[in-house]
Formats: structure tokens, C-alpha cells, sequence
């Protein structure tokens, strides 16, 4: 027999690397266990809008900064692991296409290997957070469509892929390009495969809805043919309109759908329409409860989910003085989207959010969202205060009048934290503001350590040293905690969160030493002093219109 070896693979440079994501919108290649890429960095509140719970990982998030790192603080805070590993139904993203142009809101022009690493890395991320029943969505056009499906089948393996839907972004011709580009693709995962089929809602049948213009005790209904194919004779009967017009089959080889005594029984229970002020052939009134829907396949027409401008249009009309966002996807386009695959009081996740409308379609659609969004530029301008419209009920666009959306709930607005780390010439060391202040020296004192600031150190105890870590204590903070010991001295290290496959290598660098997690009354009172918020400016502010950033100011 042959020796086999090896895989189908798409290959590209650096792939055994990782990517920092720099403040500048530039990328740094990293090694998989340098700190800055390895850390998990807390979320830090920053504000609230509307109605909010006690349990603030169970709230709608719109959460600002790099989605890597976002994606990672919802894995591995324990708050928040425990809300949303393994729980999120629908995950759709919209990364930036490479189509190597620079927009307004971000540069579209990376390098391939830059790109693939940067998706492929996020994608790891989202799949430990999705439900076994859950499903990707990827919004891509044939820049890097064709790159994206083989990272994709790395990540969730090739049996995972659903199907490519086919959307029509556009109606009106391009006439600069070889070709007028009318389409996007959206790739489809689920870790179930095509048993996926199970778990995913079909389309209703009426692809302009439901109404219910004469008040019917039933609920809203549409109008469905009472022809079917064929020459029964027991359906060839002659039916009169109230006005007086008479219709008897056959019709181009069709029918009556059901014999006269059925026909009797659906008009007295007023289950006919009749069109045209009562002159046309009667209908059949199909009610929306009654609609077991279809398959949805996979061309979607713009007549049905809408168009770029549709979207652009909507966002003009909540901004009309601000730049016109430049790749916004219509809302009817996401209300499908998130139909399909959830259901209401699911957990729906896009970590590249841009102006928000996935997180303004599943609210409106009674779904929970978490969005991450990197450019604070783009939370400020666009999408806070256009959820802020979509709580208060003032946003009458997109799909507002299909779901009746008037207004409530509410979501918090989290900041990343910045990196616990720092480095000066090559050295690294915790960052002042992990191991400074109230929380270090509350913690001293409550363990009978001696407070004295010494980075990374915050107490000492003959010749044991103490450590506050106001974050994860996890591999990379104990490397670092332990290398700074010397070499007779033993550590406390204390941390607002443990990750547990740090402690056996604590024992193994330094035996006697301990780690231990911060206790619920001291965290309690340190963080109700805390106080953070952020200062997004308001259309009135000069600020917004000279292109400034959003801020945080934390007083601790």
C-alpha cells in the first residue's frame, strides 16, 4: 500500500504566525505566544443606553476595539465565557473585501497572507464561541471569496461548509470596470453540515408579506391562486363573483384547486378573495400562521433583501451632514439573514459591526447581539448613536415597519482594555495601571502583606513577594511575575480572574508559591469605585465634524 502524507491545504506567508493589530490600522507579525497576542484584556464599562440588567454579560454589547481581542475577553472572562462560549446561534461578518481601495471609514488593501491571517485567526476565535447548532456567515465579493472557502474549510473542516448564497448588492450598471459587478457572496458554515438543515428557519412563502386589510378575526393573511394544474372534472365548475362576473374552467389546462363543496365551505368561512373590487378570479386567503414556509435557496434578488444604496439611502436619512458610509449592507439583507438562522432571544455576533445594521436588525428582531466595532471613529459617528435611534424607537427606516418596531430595550457600550503589558529596550513588564492603586493595596492589606509598589509587585512578606493583577492571571502574566523574582524569593500572585491552567505552571517555575483569586467582597467594593465613561460627541460638536476620536476618561 502507498505511503499517504500530507493534506489539501492553501499555504501563504508567515502562516505560522500571528497578527497585532497596532493602534495605526497597521499589522505586526508575532509569534502564537507572544504576550501581546496571547494576553486576554478586560472589558471595561463605559456606558449604558436604554434598559440594562444586574448581569452585565447578558446584556446587548457594542464593544470598541480590535474584534481579535474582543472575541478573546468573550471566551476567556469567566463572566463572559460563561454567556457566550459554545451559545452564539449566528455569527455573520462583513471583514473588509481587499479589493486594495481605500474608503472614508477604513483601507481595503492588504497584503493576501495579511488578510488570510487576519480572518483565519478571528475565525478560530468565533468557533469556540459558537453553538453546536449555530452557523457563519461570511460577506465576501471575488477579491478573496475563493481564499476565504479554504481557510474556512481549514478552521471548520470542509464538511462544515452549507452552501455560497448569491446576492444581488446592486440594480444599476458600473460602466468603468471590464464587467458591472451586481453581486456579493456569503459563504455558509455550520458545524452540523447539512444536518444544519434541522435547526434553520425557512422562508415564508409571501415574499411581500402579510396584512390584514379587512380586519380579519384570523390575523394577517395574503392571497394564494385557486387554480391547480389539470382537467378534474369534479373541479370544473362555474364560480360568480360579487360583482357578478362568472369564471368556469378550464384555464390554459388548469383547474379549480378543490371541489365545489370545498369552495362552499372557504367562502362561508370567508376564506375567498376576491381581486379587483370583487371582479377577479377568487383567491384563496392564506393566514401567516398557517405558513410552513420554504427552503430558502440561493440567489437573493434585491427585490427581495434590498440593495447597497437602499442602505446608504437609510443611513443618509438618520446622518444627513455626515459622510456618506461608503460598503453598508440594507437591513432587509440581515433581517433574512438572522431569520434564518435564529431565533428570537438568540445570541447574534458580527465582530466587524461598521455602522451597525447587524446589530440593529437582531434587535428589532428580539434577538441579543454582541458587535465589535475597531474604529472609534465609526462607534461614534455611526453606529452608537444610530442604536441609540433604533432604542428610542427614531429610526423609521429599513426594516422597521416589517417588524413593528417601536422602540425599547437597550445594550452597554464596552471598551478593550488596553495591553497589560509594556516594553522599554527589549524588556517587557506589567503595565503601571495593572498593578497600581486601590485594588493592590486593598488586596495587601486584607492578605498581611506590607504595601509597597515595586511593578511588577505590590506587597512583600519576608521573602515572599505579592502580585495584584487587575486582569486574567494566566501563563503569560506568571512567565513574567516569576521571572522578575529572585532567585530565593516565592510569590502570591492575585488576579480579578484565574485562568486554572496557569497554577501547575506556577508550581513547576517556583514551588511555595500560590495563585489565587481576588475574593468577591474587596473586587465588589474596588470596582463600584471605579468610574468609567465615554465621551462620544454629539452632532452639535465641533469635535465630530474635525474628524476627532472618541475618548475614555477612567478614575479610579
Amino acid at each position: 500500500m502507498p505511503d499517504y502524507q500530507g493534506r489539501l491545504e492553501l499555504t501563504w506567508t508567515n502562516k505560522h504566525l500571528r497578527l497585532l493589530a497596532n493602534e495605526d490600522g497597521t499589522y505586526e507579525w508575532v509569534s502564537p505566544s507572544d504576550y501581546r497576542v496571547a494576553e486576554v484584556r478586560l472589558l471595561h464599562d463605559i456606558t449604558t443606553v436604554g434598559d440594562v440588567g444586574r448581569v452585565r454579560a447578558a446584556d446587548n454589547l457594542l464593544i470598541r476595539g480590535d474584534a481579535l481581542n474582543g472575541l478573546t475577553s468573550l471566551a476567556r472572562l469567566p463572566e463572559f465565557a460563561n454567556q457566550y462560549l459554545g451559545k452564539v446561534k449566528l455569527v455573520y461578518i462583513d471583514p473588509p473585501f481587499n479589493t486594495q481601495q481605500s474608503f472614508l471609514q477604513y483601507d481595503d488593501a492588504l497584503e493576501h497572507s495579511v488578510w488570510l491571517t487576519m480572518l483565519r485567526d478571528r475565525l478560530i476565535q468565533i468557533k469556540v464561541l459558537l453553538a453546536p447548532e449555530g452557523s457563519v456567515w461570511v460577506h465576501l465579493d471575488d477579491s478573496e471569496v475563493h481564499r476565504a472557502r479554504s481557510v474556512l474549510d481549514e478552521v471548520f473542516g470542509p464538511g462544515a461548509f452549507v452552501t455560497t448564497v448569491v446576492w444581488q448588492k446592486r440594480t444599476t450598471k458600473e460602466n468603468r470596470p471590464a464587467f458591472s459587478s451586481a453581486h456579493d457572496y456569503i459563504l455558509v458554515y455550520a458545524p452540523l453540515g447539512g444536518a444544519w438543515r434541522a435547526h434553520r428557519n425557512k422562508l415564508t412563502r409571501q415574499s411581500g408579506g402579510y396584512s390584514n386589510p379587512d380586519n380579519d378575526p384570523q390575523g394577517p393573511w395574503a392571497s394564494i391562486p385557486f387554480t391547480a394544474k389539470g382537467m378534474r372534472k369534479n373541479q370544473m365548475y362555474p364560480v360568480t363573483t360579487p360583482a357578478g362576473v362568472t369564471y368556469t374552467p378550464p384555464f390554459k389546462n388548469r383547474c379549480w384547486s378543490a371541489t365545489q363543496p370545498e369552495y362552499e365551505r372557504l367562502l362561508a368561512e370567508d376564506r375567498v378573495y376576491f381581486p379587483d373590487g370583487g371582479r377577479g378570479k377568487p383567491r384563496i386567503k392564506q393566514y401567516e400562521w398557517e405558513d410552513e414556509g420554504v427552503v430558502p435557496d440561493t440567489w437573493w434578488t434585491a427585490v427581495d433583501c434590498g440593495t447597497n444604496d437602499d442602505e446608504k439611502h437609510h443611513i443618509h436619512e438618520l446622518f444627513p451632514s455626515d459622510p456618506e458610509f461608503a460598503t453598508p449592507k440594507p437591513e432587509r439583507l440581515l433581517q433574512r439573514i438572522v431569520h434564518v438562522g435564529s431565533n428570537p432571544g438568540d445570541v447574534v455576533l458580527d465582530c466587524f459591526l461598521g455602522s451597525g445594521t447587524t446589530a440593529a436588525v437582531a434587535h428589532k428582531m428580539g434577538r441579543r447581539w454582541v458587535g465589535i466595532e475597531y474604529e472609534p471613529q465609526t462607534v461614534s459617528t455611526y453606529t452608537l448613536p444610530r442604536l441609540r435611534q433604533v432604542v428610542a424607537g427614531d429610526d423609521a427606516g429599513g426594516i422597521t415597519d416589517d417588524t413593528g418596531w417601536e422602540g425599547g430595550g437597550g445594550f452597554r457600550v464596552l471598551d478593550v482594555a488596553p495591553s497589560m503589558f509594556e516594553a522599554d529596550e527589549g524588556l517587557v513588564f506589567l503595565a503601571d495601571w495593572m498593578t497600581n492603586g486601590v485594588l493592590a493595596e486593598a488586596t495587601a492589606a486584607q492578605l498581611g502583606f506590607t504595601y509597597e509598589s515595586d511593578p511588577p509587585f505590590s506587597g512583600r512578606k519576608g521573602r515572599t513577594r505579592l502580585a495584584v493583577i487587575d486582569g486574567i492571571a494566566n501563563e503569560s502574566v506568571i512567565r513574567l511575575v516569576v521571572g522578575a523574582l529572585s532567585e530565593r524569593e516565592r510569590v502570591v500572585i492575585c488576579g480579578t480572574g484565574i485562568d486554572t491552567d496557569a497554577r501547575p505552571i506556577l508550581r513547576e517555575l517556583r514551588p511555595g508559591s500560590t495563585l489565587r483569586k481576588i475574593p468577591a467582597a474587596l473586587l465588589d467594593e474596588y470596582r463600584s469605585a471605579r468610574q468609567l465613561r465615554l465621551a462620544f460627541a454629539e452632532p452639535d460638536d465641533p469635535d465630530r465634524t474635525n474628524g476627532q476620536k472618541s475618548h475614555v476618561e477612567a478614575t479610579v
